[in-house]
């Protein structure tokens, strides 16, 4: 059974308490790629945190994370918030200027980046940068601190000597956070000038949580939870990946371009339960799926008939639902307002959606409609 009072544990604690409860259970695959249990989840963050401790970083230090949506930048993440230290997400798609800005300004002492994206970065424009770390094997591109460079060189012996005789869910112990301790520097938009840095504690990412922990009730560790929001904004980190993990979830994440036929795919392997979107990806499915056929003489002149529109409208949803993978209780909509055609078809045949409202410095939720 899970517990309804998430009131008592701080974040923290729910992320140890969900990887010890659910050990065994699979916690993050890429679609297509690699997969991670829970077990596995909390061998490499305490992996990351002896490299992190080795080179001398202290709680509250900064490290920014610029990358593609995958399951080891989820687990950089995680490494970042159980240790005490400070997450600064940052879009893949930034131009390298604004990278080097963000870094610097932000004072991140340590990059995990794509390699592709450090291809076109210069580790001189970022002073106060000690080392850049490839996000997908923990390869070491560029580092000035020869202490993190030396353990990473032999990170496996430095994990068995810390371990000598196994890694159990009784080893995984996390920084206890408190409330008002910076968890995330969030780099907004920048829609007036260059993006700015919102400073968000512990207590906004589990507030956010227990919201969704207490209302999304129908959701149940091992649900899988299709990820396609960018990781490096909140309503993507903390509803779409944070919270279904507290749950005990299984995050998977789109390896390619979110194309409608991609996510369609996706759903129809995973079958979620909830899915947390943005009204763009939901309208061009309604659009190139159901409004062409709805346009079609016949299907205007049944909808004209009493009776038979509601048939016709509930074999429309049906087909729909199946489009998301035929197990989907919820979908929530954020990030910008839905369109007002599809919003009155969506009403019109009943669909469980909701919308939301939020903000970077809400982290993100303000408000929430059924």
């Amino acid at each position: 059974m899970e517990e309804k009072n998430t009131g008592q544990l701080s974040l923290n604690q729910y992320i140890e308490k969900s990887i010890k409860r659910n050990w065994e259970q699979m916690a993050l695959s890429d679609l297509g790629g690699i997969n991670h249990r829970y077990k596995d989840v909390a061998e490499l963050i305490e992996k990351l945190h002896i490299m992190f401790e080795a080179g001398g970083l202290k709680h509250g230090d900064r490290i920014a994370i610029c990358g593609k949506n995958s399951a080891n930048w989820a687990v950089v993440f995680l490494a970042c918030l159980t240790g005490g230290y400070v997450a600064v997400p940052i879009l893949h798609e930034f131009k390298p200027e604004t990278i080097h800005h963000l870094v610097e300004h932000s004072g991140a002492k340590l990059l995990f980046v794509d390699a592709a994206i450090w291809e076109n970065l210069d580790e001189g424009a970022m002073k106060g940068l000690e080392a850049a770390i490839f996000i997908s094997e923990y390869g070491v591109p560029y580092c000035n601190n020869s202490r993190l460079a030396e353990v990473r060189n032999s990170l496996n012996e430095h994990f068995g000597r810390k371990f000598p005789y196994s890694f159990t869910a009784d080893n995984v112990s996390y920084h206890r956070d408190d409330p008002d301790e910076t968890a995330v520097i969030n780099y907004t938009s920048g829609s007036t000038g260059m993006s700015k840095g919102v400073e968000l504690p512990y207590r906004s990412l589990m507030s956010n949580i227990r919201f969704c922990l207490e209302n999304l009730d129908f959701l149940h560790a091992g649900d899988g939870i299709v990820n396609m929001l960018p990781l490096a904004h909140m309503y993507g980190m903390v509803i779409e990946m944070l919270h279904p993990l507290c749950r005990g979830c299984h995050c998977y994440f789109l390896t390619r371009l979110p194309s409608p036929k991609v996510i369609m795919n996706a759903f129809a392997q995973v079958k979620p339960k909830l899915i947390i979107t943005v009204p763009l990806i939901l309208e061009k499915i309604i659009r190139n799926k159901v409004f062409p056929l709805l346009e079609k003489p016949l299907m205007r002149l049944m909808l004209k008939v009493p009776y038979l529109d509601d048939r016709l409208l509930s074999k429309i949803k049906d087909s729909l639902m199946q489009a998301f993978g035929g197990e989907v209780r919820q979908i929530i909509i954020g990030g910008a307002a839905l369109n007002a055609d599809v919003e009155k078809f969506l009403r019109r045949i009943e669909f469980p959606y909701t919308v939301g409202y939020g903000m970077t410095e809400c982290a993100p939720i303000i408000t929430y409609a059924h």
